[in-house]
């Protein structure tokens, strides 16, 4: 017998249907709730609202747990590459090594883009934040391929798909290249996909570079850990986008711009900012004794998230390749690594911290790394959008897919007037 939750509105009583997942929590399916009752659900921030069945990622917050396909995070950042993790969040299953050779083919030869959208930059003021770039030419994107937008084609589709994995290294290189007045650098097949990122970010004309394999490994990982976050905002947004039958670049473009907002994608950008603020071992007890303070505006950034309760598994790897890129770089003493190191010291151990389940998140280290690799923080959430665009478009293909999607259309209590009559002007 198939289990069910009973409602009960007034004097009327009726059953939903209750469905169980493979892991995690079961839910109520509420469907049929209006059709039964004449009610809607309240839920602000859908925090207690399936949107979506999916079968790509699963976090388990108060454990401390997030798996790819159920793969966990931890093991794929450690023993996996980036394309790998890819092939997995897109196909469902770990690549063979015929199957990967031919993915990291594909990738590697669709990273060129169009050769006019040199002159679609040129539009762009000279101080034209990257991320404002990045929606505008992720979009662009739609104008330049008309032969991968219908998205009731399967082919067109993956081809969508492989393109803007492919192409959104270079979007984000010629972003941060057009912002400190460089010139572009072309992708070089011969190199893997971080290493070919740096180069296009870091290279000048003028002499050779040659990527660092520690940094390469570094950045490798931290796409891996940024590429899916279950039904996060920027995910929800491109699921909404898509569920109109949006073409698949306009919905990578929603979705970066959804991921800009400093609640979401900024957060390694502010948590940065406010241990440069803190600037010294010394002052941390002061920001601490602010930060417990409820009538100080001051939050600790980088510390606690909206679904772990527990660490961040992705923190603790993110935290071991802070420790190695500046060893490679020769920051080991860094200030601001030193403020981090005592900040998560103080957050592990101090009763206030744990009781209010505030651990540090993978946005308290990477913002140490971008920066300890050259970036400025206003390509922090480039960074970010770049590792996503793989989660995005695996949920976008999978809801595509999902004969049950119907386009989005949440519901709303009504508070504002009751129906009144038009008055005409001479009578207000």
């Amino acid at each position: 017998m198939s289990a069910s939750a009973a409602i009960t509105v007034a004097d009327k009583k009726v059953d939903m249907p209750v469905k169980a997942g493979t892991i995690g929590p079961s839910v109520v399916d509420i469907g049929k709730l209006y059709a039964q009752t004449g009610m809607f659900t309240y839920d602000p921030g859908f925090t207690s609202t399936a949107s979506c069945e999916s079968k790509i990622t699963y976090i388990d917050g108060d454990e401390g747990i997030l798996l790819y396909r159920g793969y966990p995070i931890e093991q794929l950042a450690e023993h996996g590459d980036f394309l790998e993790t890819c092939y997995l969040l897109l196909y469902g299953e770990l690549p063979t090594p015929s199957q990967k050779a031919d993915f990291d083919y594909r990738i590697t030869r669709h990273t060129m883009v169009h050769e006019q959208m040199m002159r679609f930059f040129q539009g762009f003021r000279r101080d034209a934040h990257p991320m404002a770039v990045m929606v505008a030419s992720v979009g662009a994107l739609s104008a330049f391929y008309h032969d991968s937008t219908d998205i009731s084609d399967p082919h067109q589709r993956m081809v969508a798909s492989m393109r803007m994995i492919a192409k959104m290294p270079t979007l984000a290189a010629m972003a941060y290249k057009y912002s400190i007045g460089q010139p572009f650098v072309y992708p070089q097949n011969s190199l893997d996909y971080s290493s070919n990122f740096l180069r296009m970010c870091f290279a000048v004309p003028c002499e050779d570079y040659k990527p660092n394999p520690i940094l390469a490994r570094a950045l490798d990982r931290i796409f891996t850990l940024h590429a899916d976050h279950e039904q996060n905002a920027s995910t929800s947004t491109v699921r909404l986008a898509g569920s109109s039958g949006a073409n698949p670049f306009a919905c990578i473009a929603a979705g970066i711009a959804c991921l800009w907002g400093p609640a979401h994608g900024g957060a390694n950008e502010a948590a940065l900012r406010m241990l440069e603020e803190i600037g010294t071992v010394d002052r941390i007890p002061e920001f601490v004794r602010r930060a417990k303070d409820k009538n100080d505006p001051f939050r600790l950034m980088g510390f606690g998230h909206r679904v772990y309760k527990n660490y961040d598994p992705r923190a603790k790897i993110m935290q071991r390749t802070t420790h190695e890129v500046l060893g490679e770089l020769g920051l080991k003493d860094d200030p601001l690594l030193e403020v981090a190191m005592e900040l998560e010291r103080i957050a592990l151990s101090d009763e206030y911290f744990i009781e209010k389940k505030l651990y540090p998140n993978i946005d308290f280290y990477s913002g140490i790394t971008l920066k300890a690799m050259g970036f400025p923080t206003s390509m922090f959430t480039v960074l970010f959008a770049l590792a996503r665009t793989v989660g995005w478009i695996a949920q976008w293909s999978e809801m595509i897919e999902d004969p049950g999607q119907r386009i989005g259309r949440p519901r709303q209590l009504y508070t504002g007037s009751p129906k009144r009559d038009y008055v005409p002007m001479q009578k207000r």
